[in-house]
């Protein structure tokens, strides 16, 4: 008798046991090592699109951040002018996620019907900055002052580079572009601007201030002044209506979105658009 009771006992026990796993499987895996949400997105890969100015940021932290959260899921990333990479989403660029340095390029991407609107988010800010090289000796003071510069002045080309935009809207607002227009030099994306600023190929330039804080070859004399650049400096981001790994796609939004990340973009001399 003690037998059977025991028995029964073991019996009842087991199908407590199977019935919990049965409505809590994700809970048991995780209790043993695992990540049953993670591991179903083993295999799948995020293609992000994103402006020049992010690569530092992206490269150097946040790719590595996500990777490692999610080791199955591999991120590859395209950077370039916002104006390019929407020309190249346009012509089939396999994408995932877009991540513009202007709500132009993205708004352009929307009305054309690539864009999951519904994911679209005005996510990050910056600030247009006036940079000479580090160890120039220029009398270069203000903006004003660009129109008696002799050589080069560097910025991004404003047919396609958000950055060169926001340098073309800052000339015109101050008065100086008709004084300044030859002496400019267009980059391909403020990185090339920045470059040639670095090197001495150009007397100044304008870049976004995380761009001028990734190096210490090149010093920031003055921001844009407020009324002089009326388009806020915004970068939105969002997913593309193509995204083959969907649920991949969503994990690497919802991951830009976490405080860990915030602190990361914050660090580069971004700030969170509220």
């Amino acid at each position: 008798m003690k037998s059977m009771k025991k028995l029964l006992f073991v019996a009842i026990l087991v199908a407590v046991v199977v019935v919990s796993v049965g409505s809590c499987s994700a809970g048991w895996f995780d209790f043993l090592g695992g990540d049953s949400a993670n591991a179903d997105l083993d295999g799948q890969e995020v293609n992000l699109a994103a402006a020049a100015s992010l690569k530092n940021a992206f490269d150097d932290k946040l790719i590595p951040m996500f990777e490692e959260k999610y080791p199955g899921v591999k991120v590859t990333a395209t950077y370039a002018s916002s104006g390019d990479l929407q020309t190249q989403i346009e012509n089939g660029l396999e994408a995932d996620v877009f991540m513009s340095a202007a709500n132009k390029q993205m708004n352009a991407l929307v009305e054309e019907d690539l864009i999951d609107n519904e994911t679209n988010l005005q996510f990050l800010e910056n600030k247009v900055v006036l940079i000479v090289p580090a160890d120039s000796d220029s009398n270069i003071s203000s903006f004003e002052d660009l129109k008696d510069v002799e050589g080069n002045i560097a910025i991004g080309d404003p047919e396609s580079v958000p950055a060169g935009q926001y340098a073309q809207e800052v000339l015109n607002n101050t008065g100086i572009w008709d004084d300044v227009e030859s002496k400019l030099s267009l980059g391909t994306d403020v990185t090339a601007v920045l470059n040639q600023v670095a090197q001495g190929s150009a007397d100044c330039g304008i870049v976004y201030a995380t761009d001028a804080k990734s190096t210490e070859d090149v010093k920031v004399i003055c921001e844009a002044p407020e009324d002089a650049l009326k388009t806020p400096v915004i970068y939105p981001v969002a997913a593309l209506k193509n995204s083959t790994d969907s649920e991949a796609t969503q994990a690497f939004l919802d991951f830009l979105q976490t405080q860990e990340a915030k602190d990361v973009f914050v660090d580069y001399g971004f700030t969170i658009h509220e």
